[in-house]
């Protein structure tokens, strides 16, 4: 939730289940957008965040910008999202959570007789809303199709080429592969990893960035790897020191499977984050490991990437317009798939059969022989926040697996909104 005075910014959500509003009053030159989450609060959330939900954020909305100088018969509304986004399962329509937060948003501005001037909801496409607070204006972007390019024009890479690929892909930093055999082991020792970590700025620097980010949530500044190390104890801080020292390896682009700067390792720390999360609540799998595997899942994109890059406007149409499967549609273009590029690298660095395992088979979880509760956790964490941190990266597959995956770990299908309050704030 952002509330402001008319300055040069541009507020935007990017928003696929999500719902978005804009209010402003002209008159007195405020305005401000929220980004709700869900309808309701579930009442299981360890750390409440009101703002995230329709029934709490959307009254602490308006007063925000009561107290900002708005009147209140002066704000006029713009509603955007809630979306069926993907192909959709029978869980998605009877939860319907994107639909009950719009109506609940609704509701209130009716209550609080709000008129809403523009409304783009529901249907099976994300949007962009935007506010410029320069002039007060609200603008819904729906997805539509970039430059349409013809299949046959597509550059098709060989077997050579995608090992090709491997070999010049940078490899994950040595700091990050110790600390991952330290998660195999389960044996933690900050010592010799935490001086190197004092030793390299760069990699320090995004240590502490992490563990500021809204991501994490901490509700105390780090301004030391010390502090950092009291705070979150050793392998919660592992696990920050190894998602910063993957940041280079992450391509940090906007372009190919990423849809912003860095959209990759935004959701691969997001991924992570709330796999970590699921796990301390189901206890079926480590969470340090759940945490490791969801960082890593979509390693094959990062080979990838170069390909998807020169096909990008195809790729974007045929999965965030037409709502193709992704691994479908990459054994199509590209003649194979990330999750099975990623296998191969796994394997290349001797990653264990578990996180492998997670890496080559987190679309299709059912495959899993060596930890299946660790590749159906990937699996949730990895569709949970595609579905809720949209306009991250180019990802696609349906929900139909979702209620089984649920099963699996020993979870209801009405826990998803529970599950749903997990999902971090995007990292910026």
């Amino acid at each position: 939730m952002v509330v402001s005075r008319k300055r040069r910014h541009i507020l935007e959500a990017i928003l696929g289940s999500c719902v978005g509003v804009t209010l402003v009053d002209r008159q007195a030159g405020v305005g401000g957008l929220i980004h709700l989450l869900l309808p309701e609060p579930s009442g299981e959330s360890a750390a409440f965040r009101p703002e995230l939900y329709a029934s709490t954020g959307m009254p602490l909305f308006i007063q925000a910008l009561i107290q900002e100088g708005a009147q209140k018969d002066r704000l006029q509304a713009c509603l955007a999202g809630g979306a069926l986004v993907g192909r959709v399962s029978p869980l998605d329509l009877s939860l319907d959570l994107g639909g009950r937060t719009t109506d609940v948003a609704r509701s209130i501005l009716n209550q609080e007789k709000i008129k809403v001037n523009l409304s783009e909801t529901g249907g099976y496409l994300g949007c962009n809303l935007r506010l410029n607070l320069t002039n007060l204006e609200s603008q819904i972007e729906s997805v539509a199709p970039r430059i349409p390019i013809r299949t046959a024009d597509l550059p098709k890479p060989g077997p050579e080429d995608i090992e090709a690929a491997i070999e010049r892909v940078r490899p994950i930093p040595q700091i990050a592969l110790k600390i991952i055999r330290v998660v195999n082991q389960g044996q933690y020792n900050w010592g010799e990893i935490g001086q190197e970590v004092r030793q390299d700025q760069v990699i320090g620097a995004r240590v502490l960035h992490l563990c500021n980010s809204a991501a994490l949530g901490l509700m105390v500044n780090v301004d030391s790897i010390d502090r950092a190390l009291v705070i979150l104890g050793e392998e919660s801080l592992l696990q920050v020191v190894v998602s910063a020292a993957c940041h280079d390896f992450f391509w940090q682009s906007d372009e190919g499977y990423s849809l912003c700067r860095g959209g990759l390792y935004r959701h691969a720390v997001g991924t992570a984050i709330l796999a970590e999360k699921i796990a301390r609540r189901i206890k079926a799998v480590p969470p340090d490991l759940a945490y490791t595997a969801g960082l890593l899942h979509d390693l094959g994109k990062v080979t990838l990437d170069r390909f998807v890059r020169a096909t990008s406007p195809h790729f974007y149409r045929r999965t965030d317009v037409e709502g193709d499967d992704l691994i479908e549609l990459e054994k199509e273009i590209l003649s194979v798939s990330h999750t099975e590029v990623g296998l191969k690298m796994a394997k290349k660095w001797r990653l264990s059969d578990a996180l492998a395992e997670a890496i080559g088979f987190h679309h299709h979880p059912e495959m899993a022989v060596f930890n299946p509760p660790l590749c159906y956790l990937v699996f949730l964490a990895d569709l949970l926040t595609t579905r809720y941190q949209a306009g991250q990266e180019l990802e696609h597959f349906g929900s139909e697996k979702l209620a089984p995956a649920l099963s699996r770990l020993g979870l209801k299908s009405a826990a998803l909104p529970e599950l749903v309050e997990l999902i971090p704030p995007t990292l910026v």
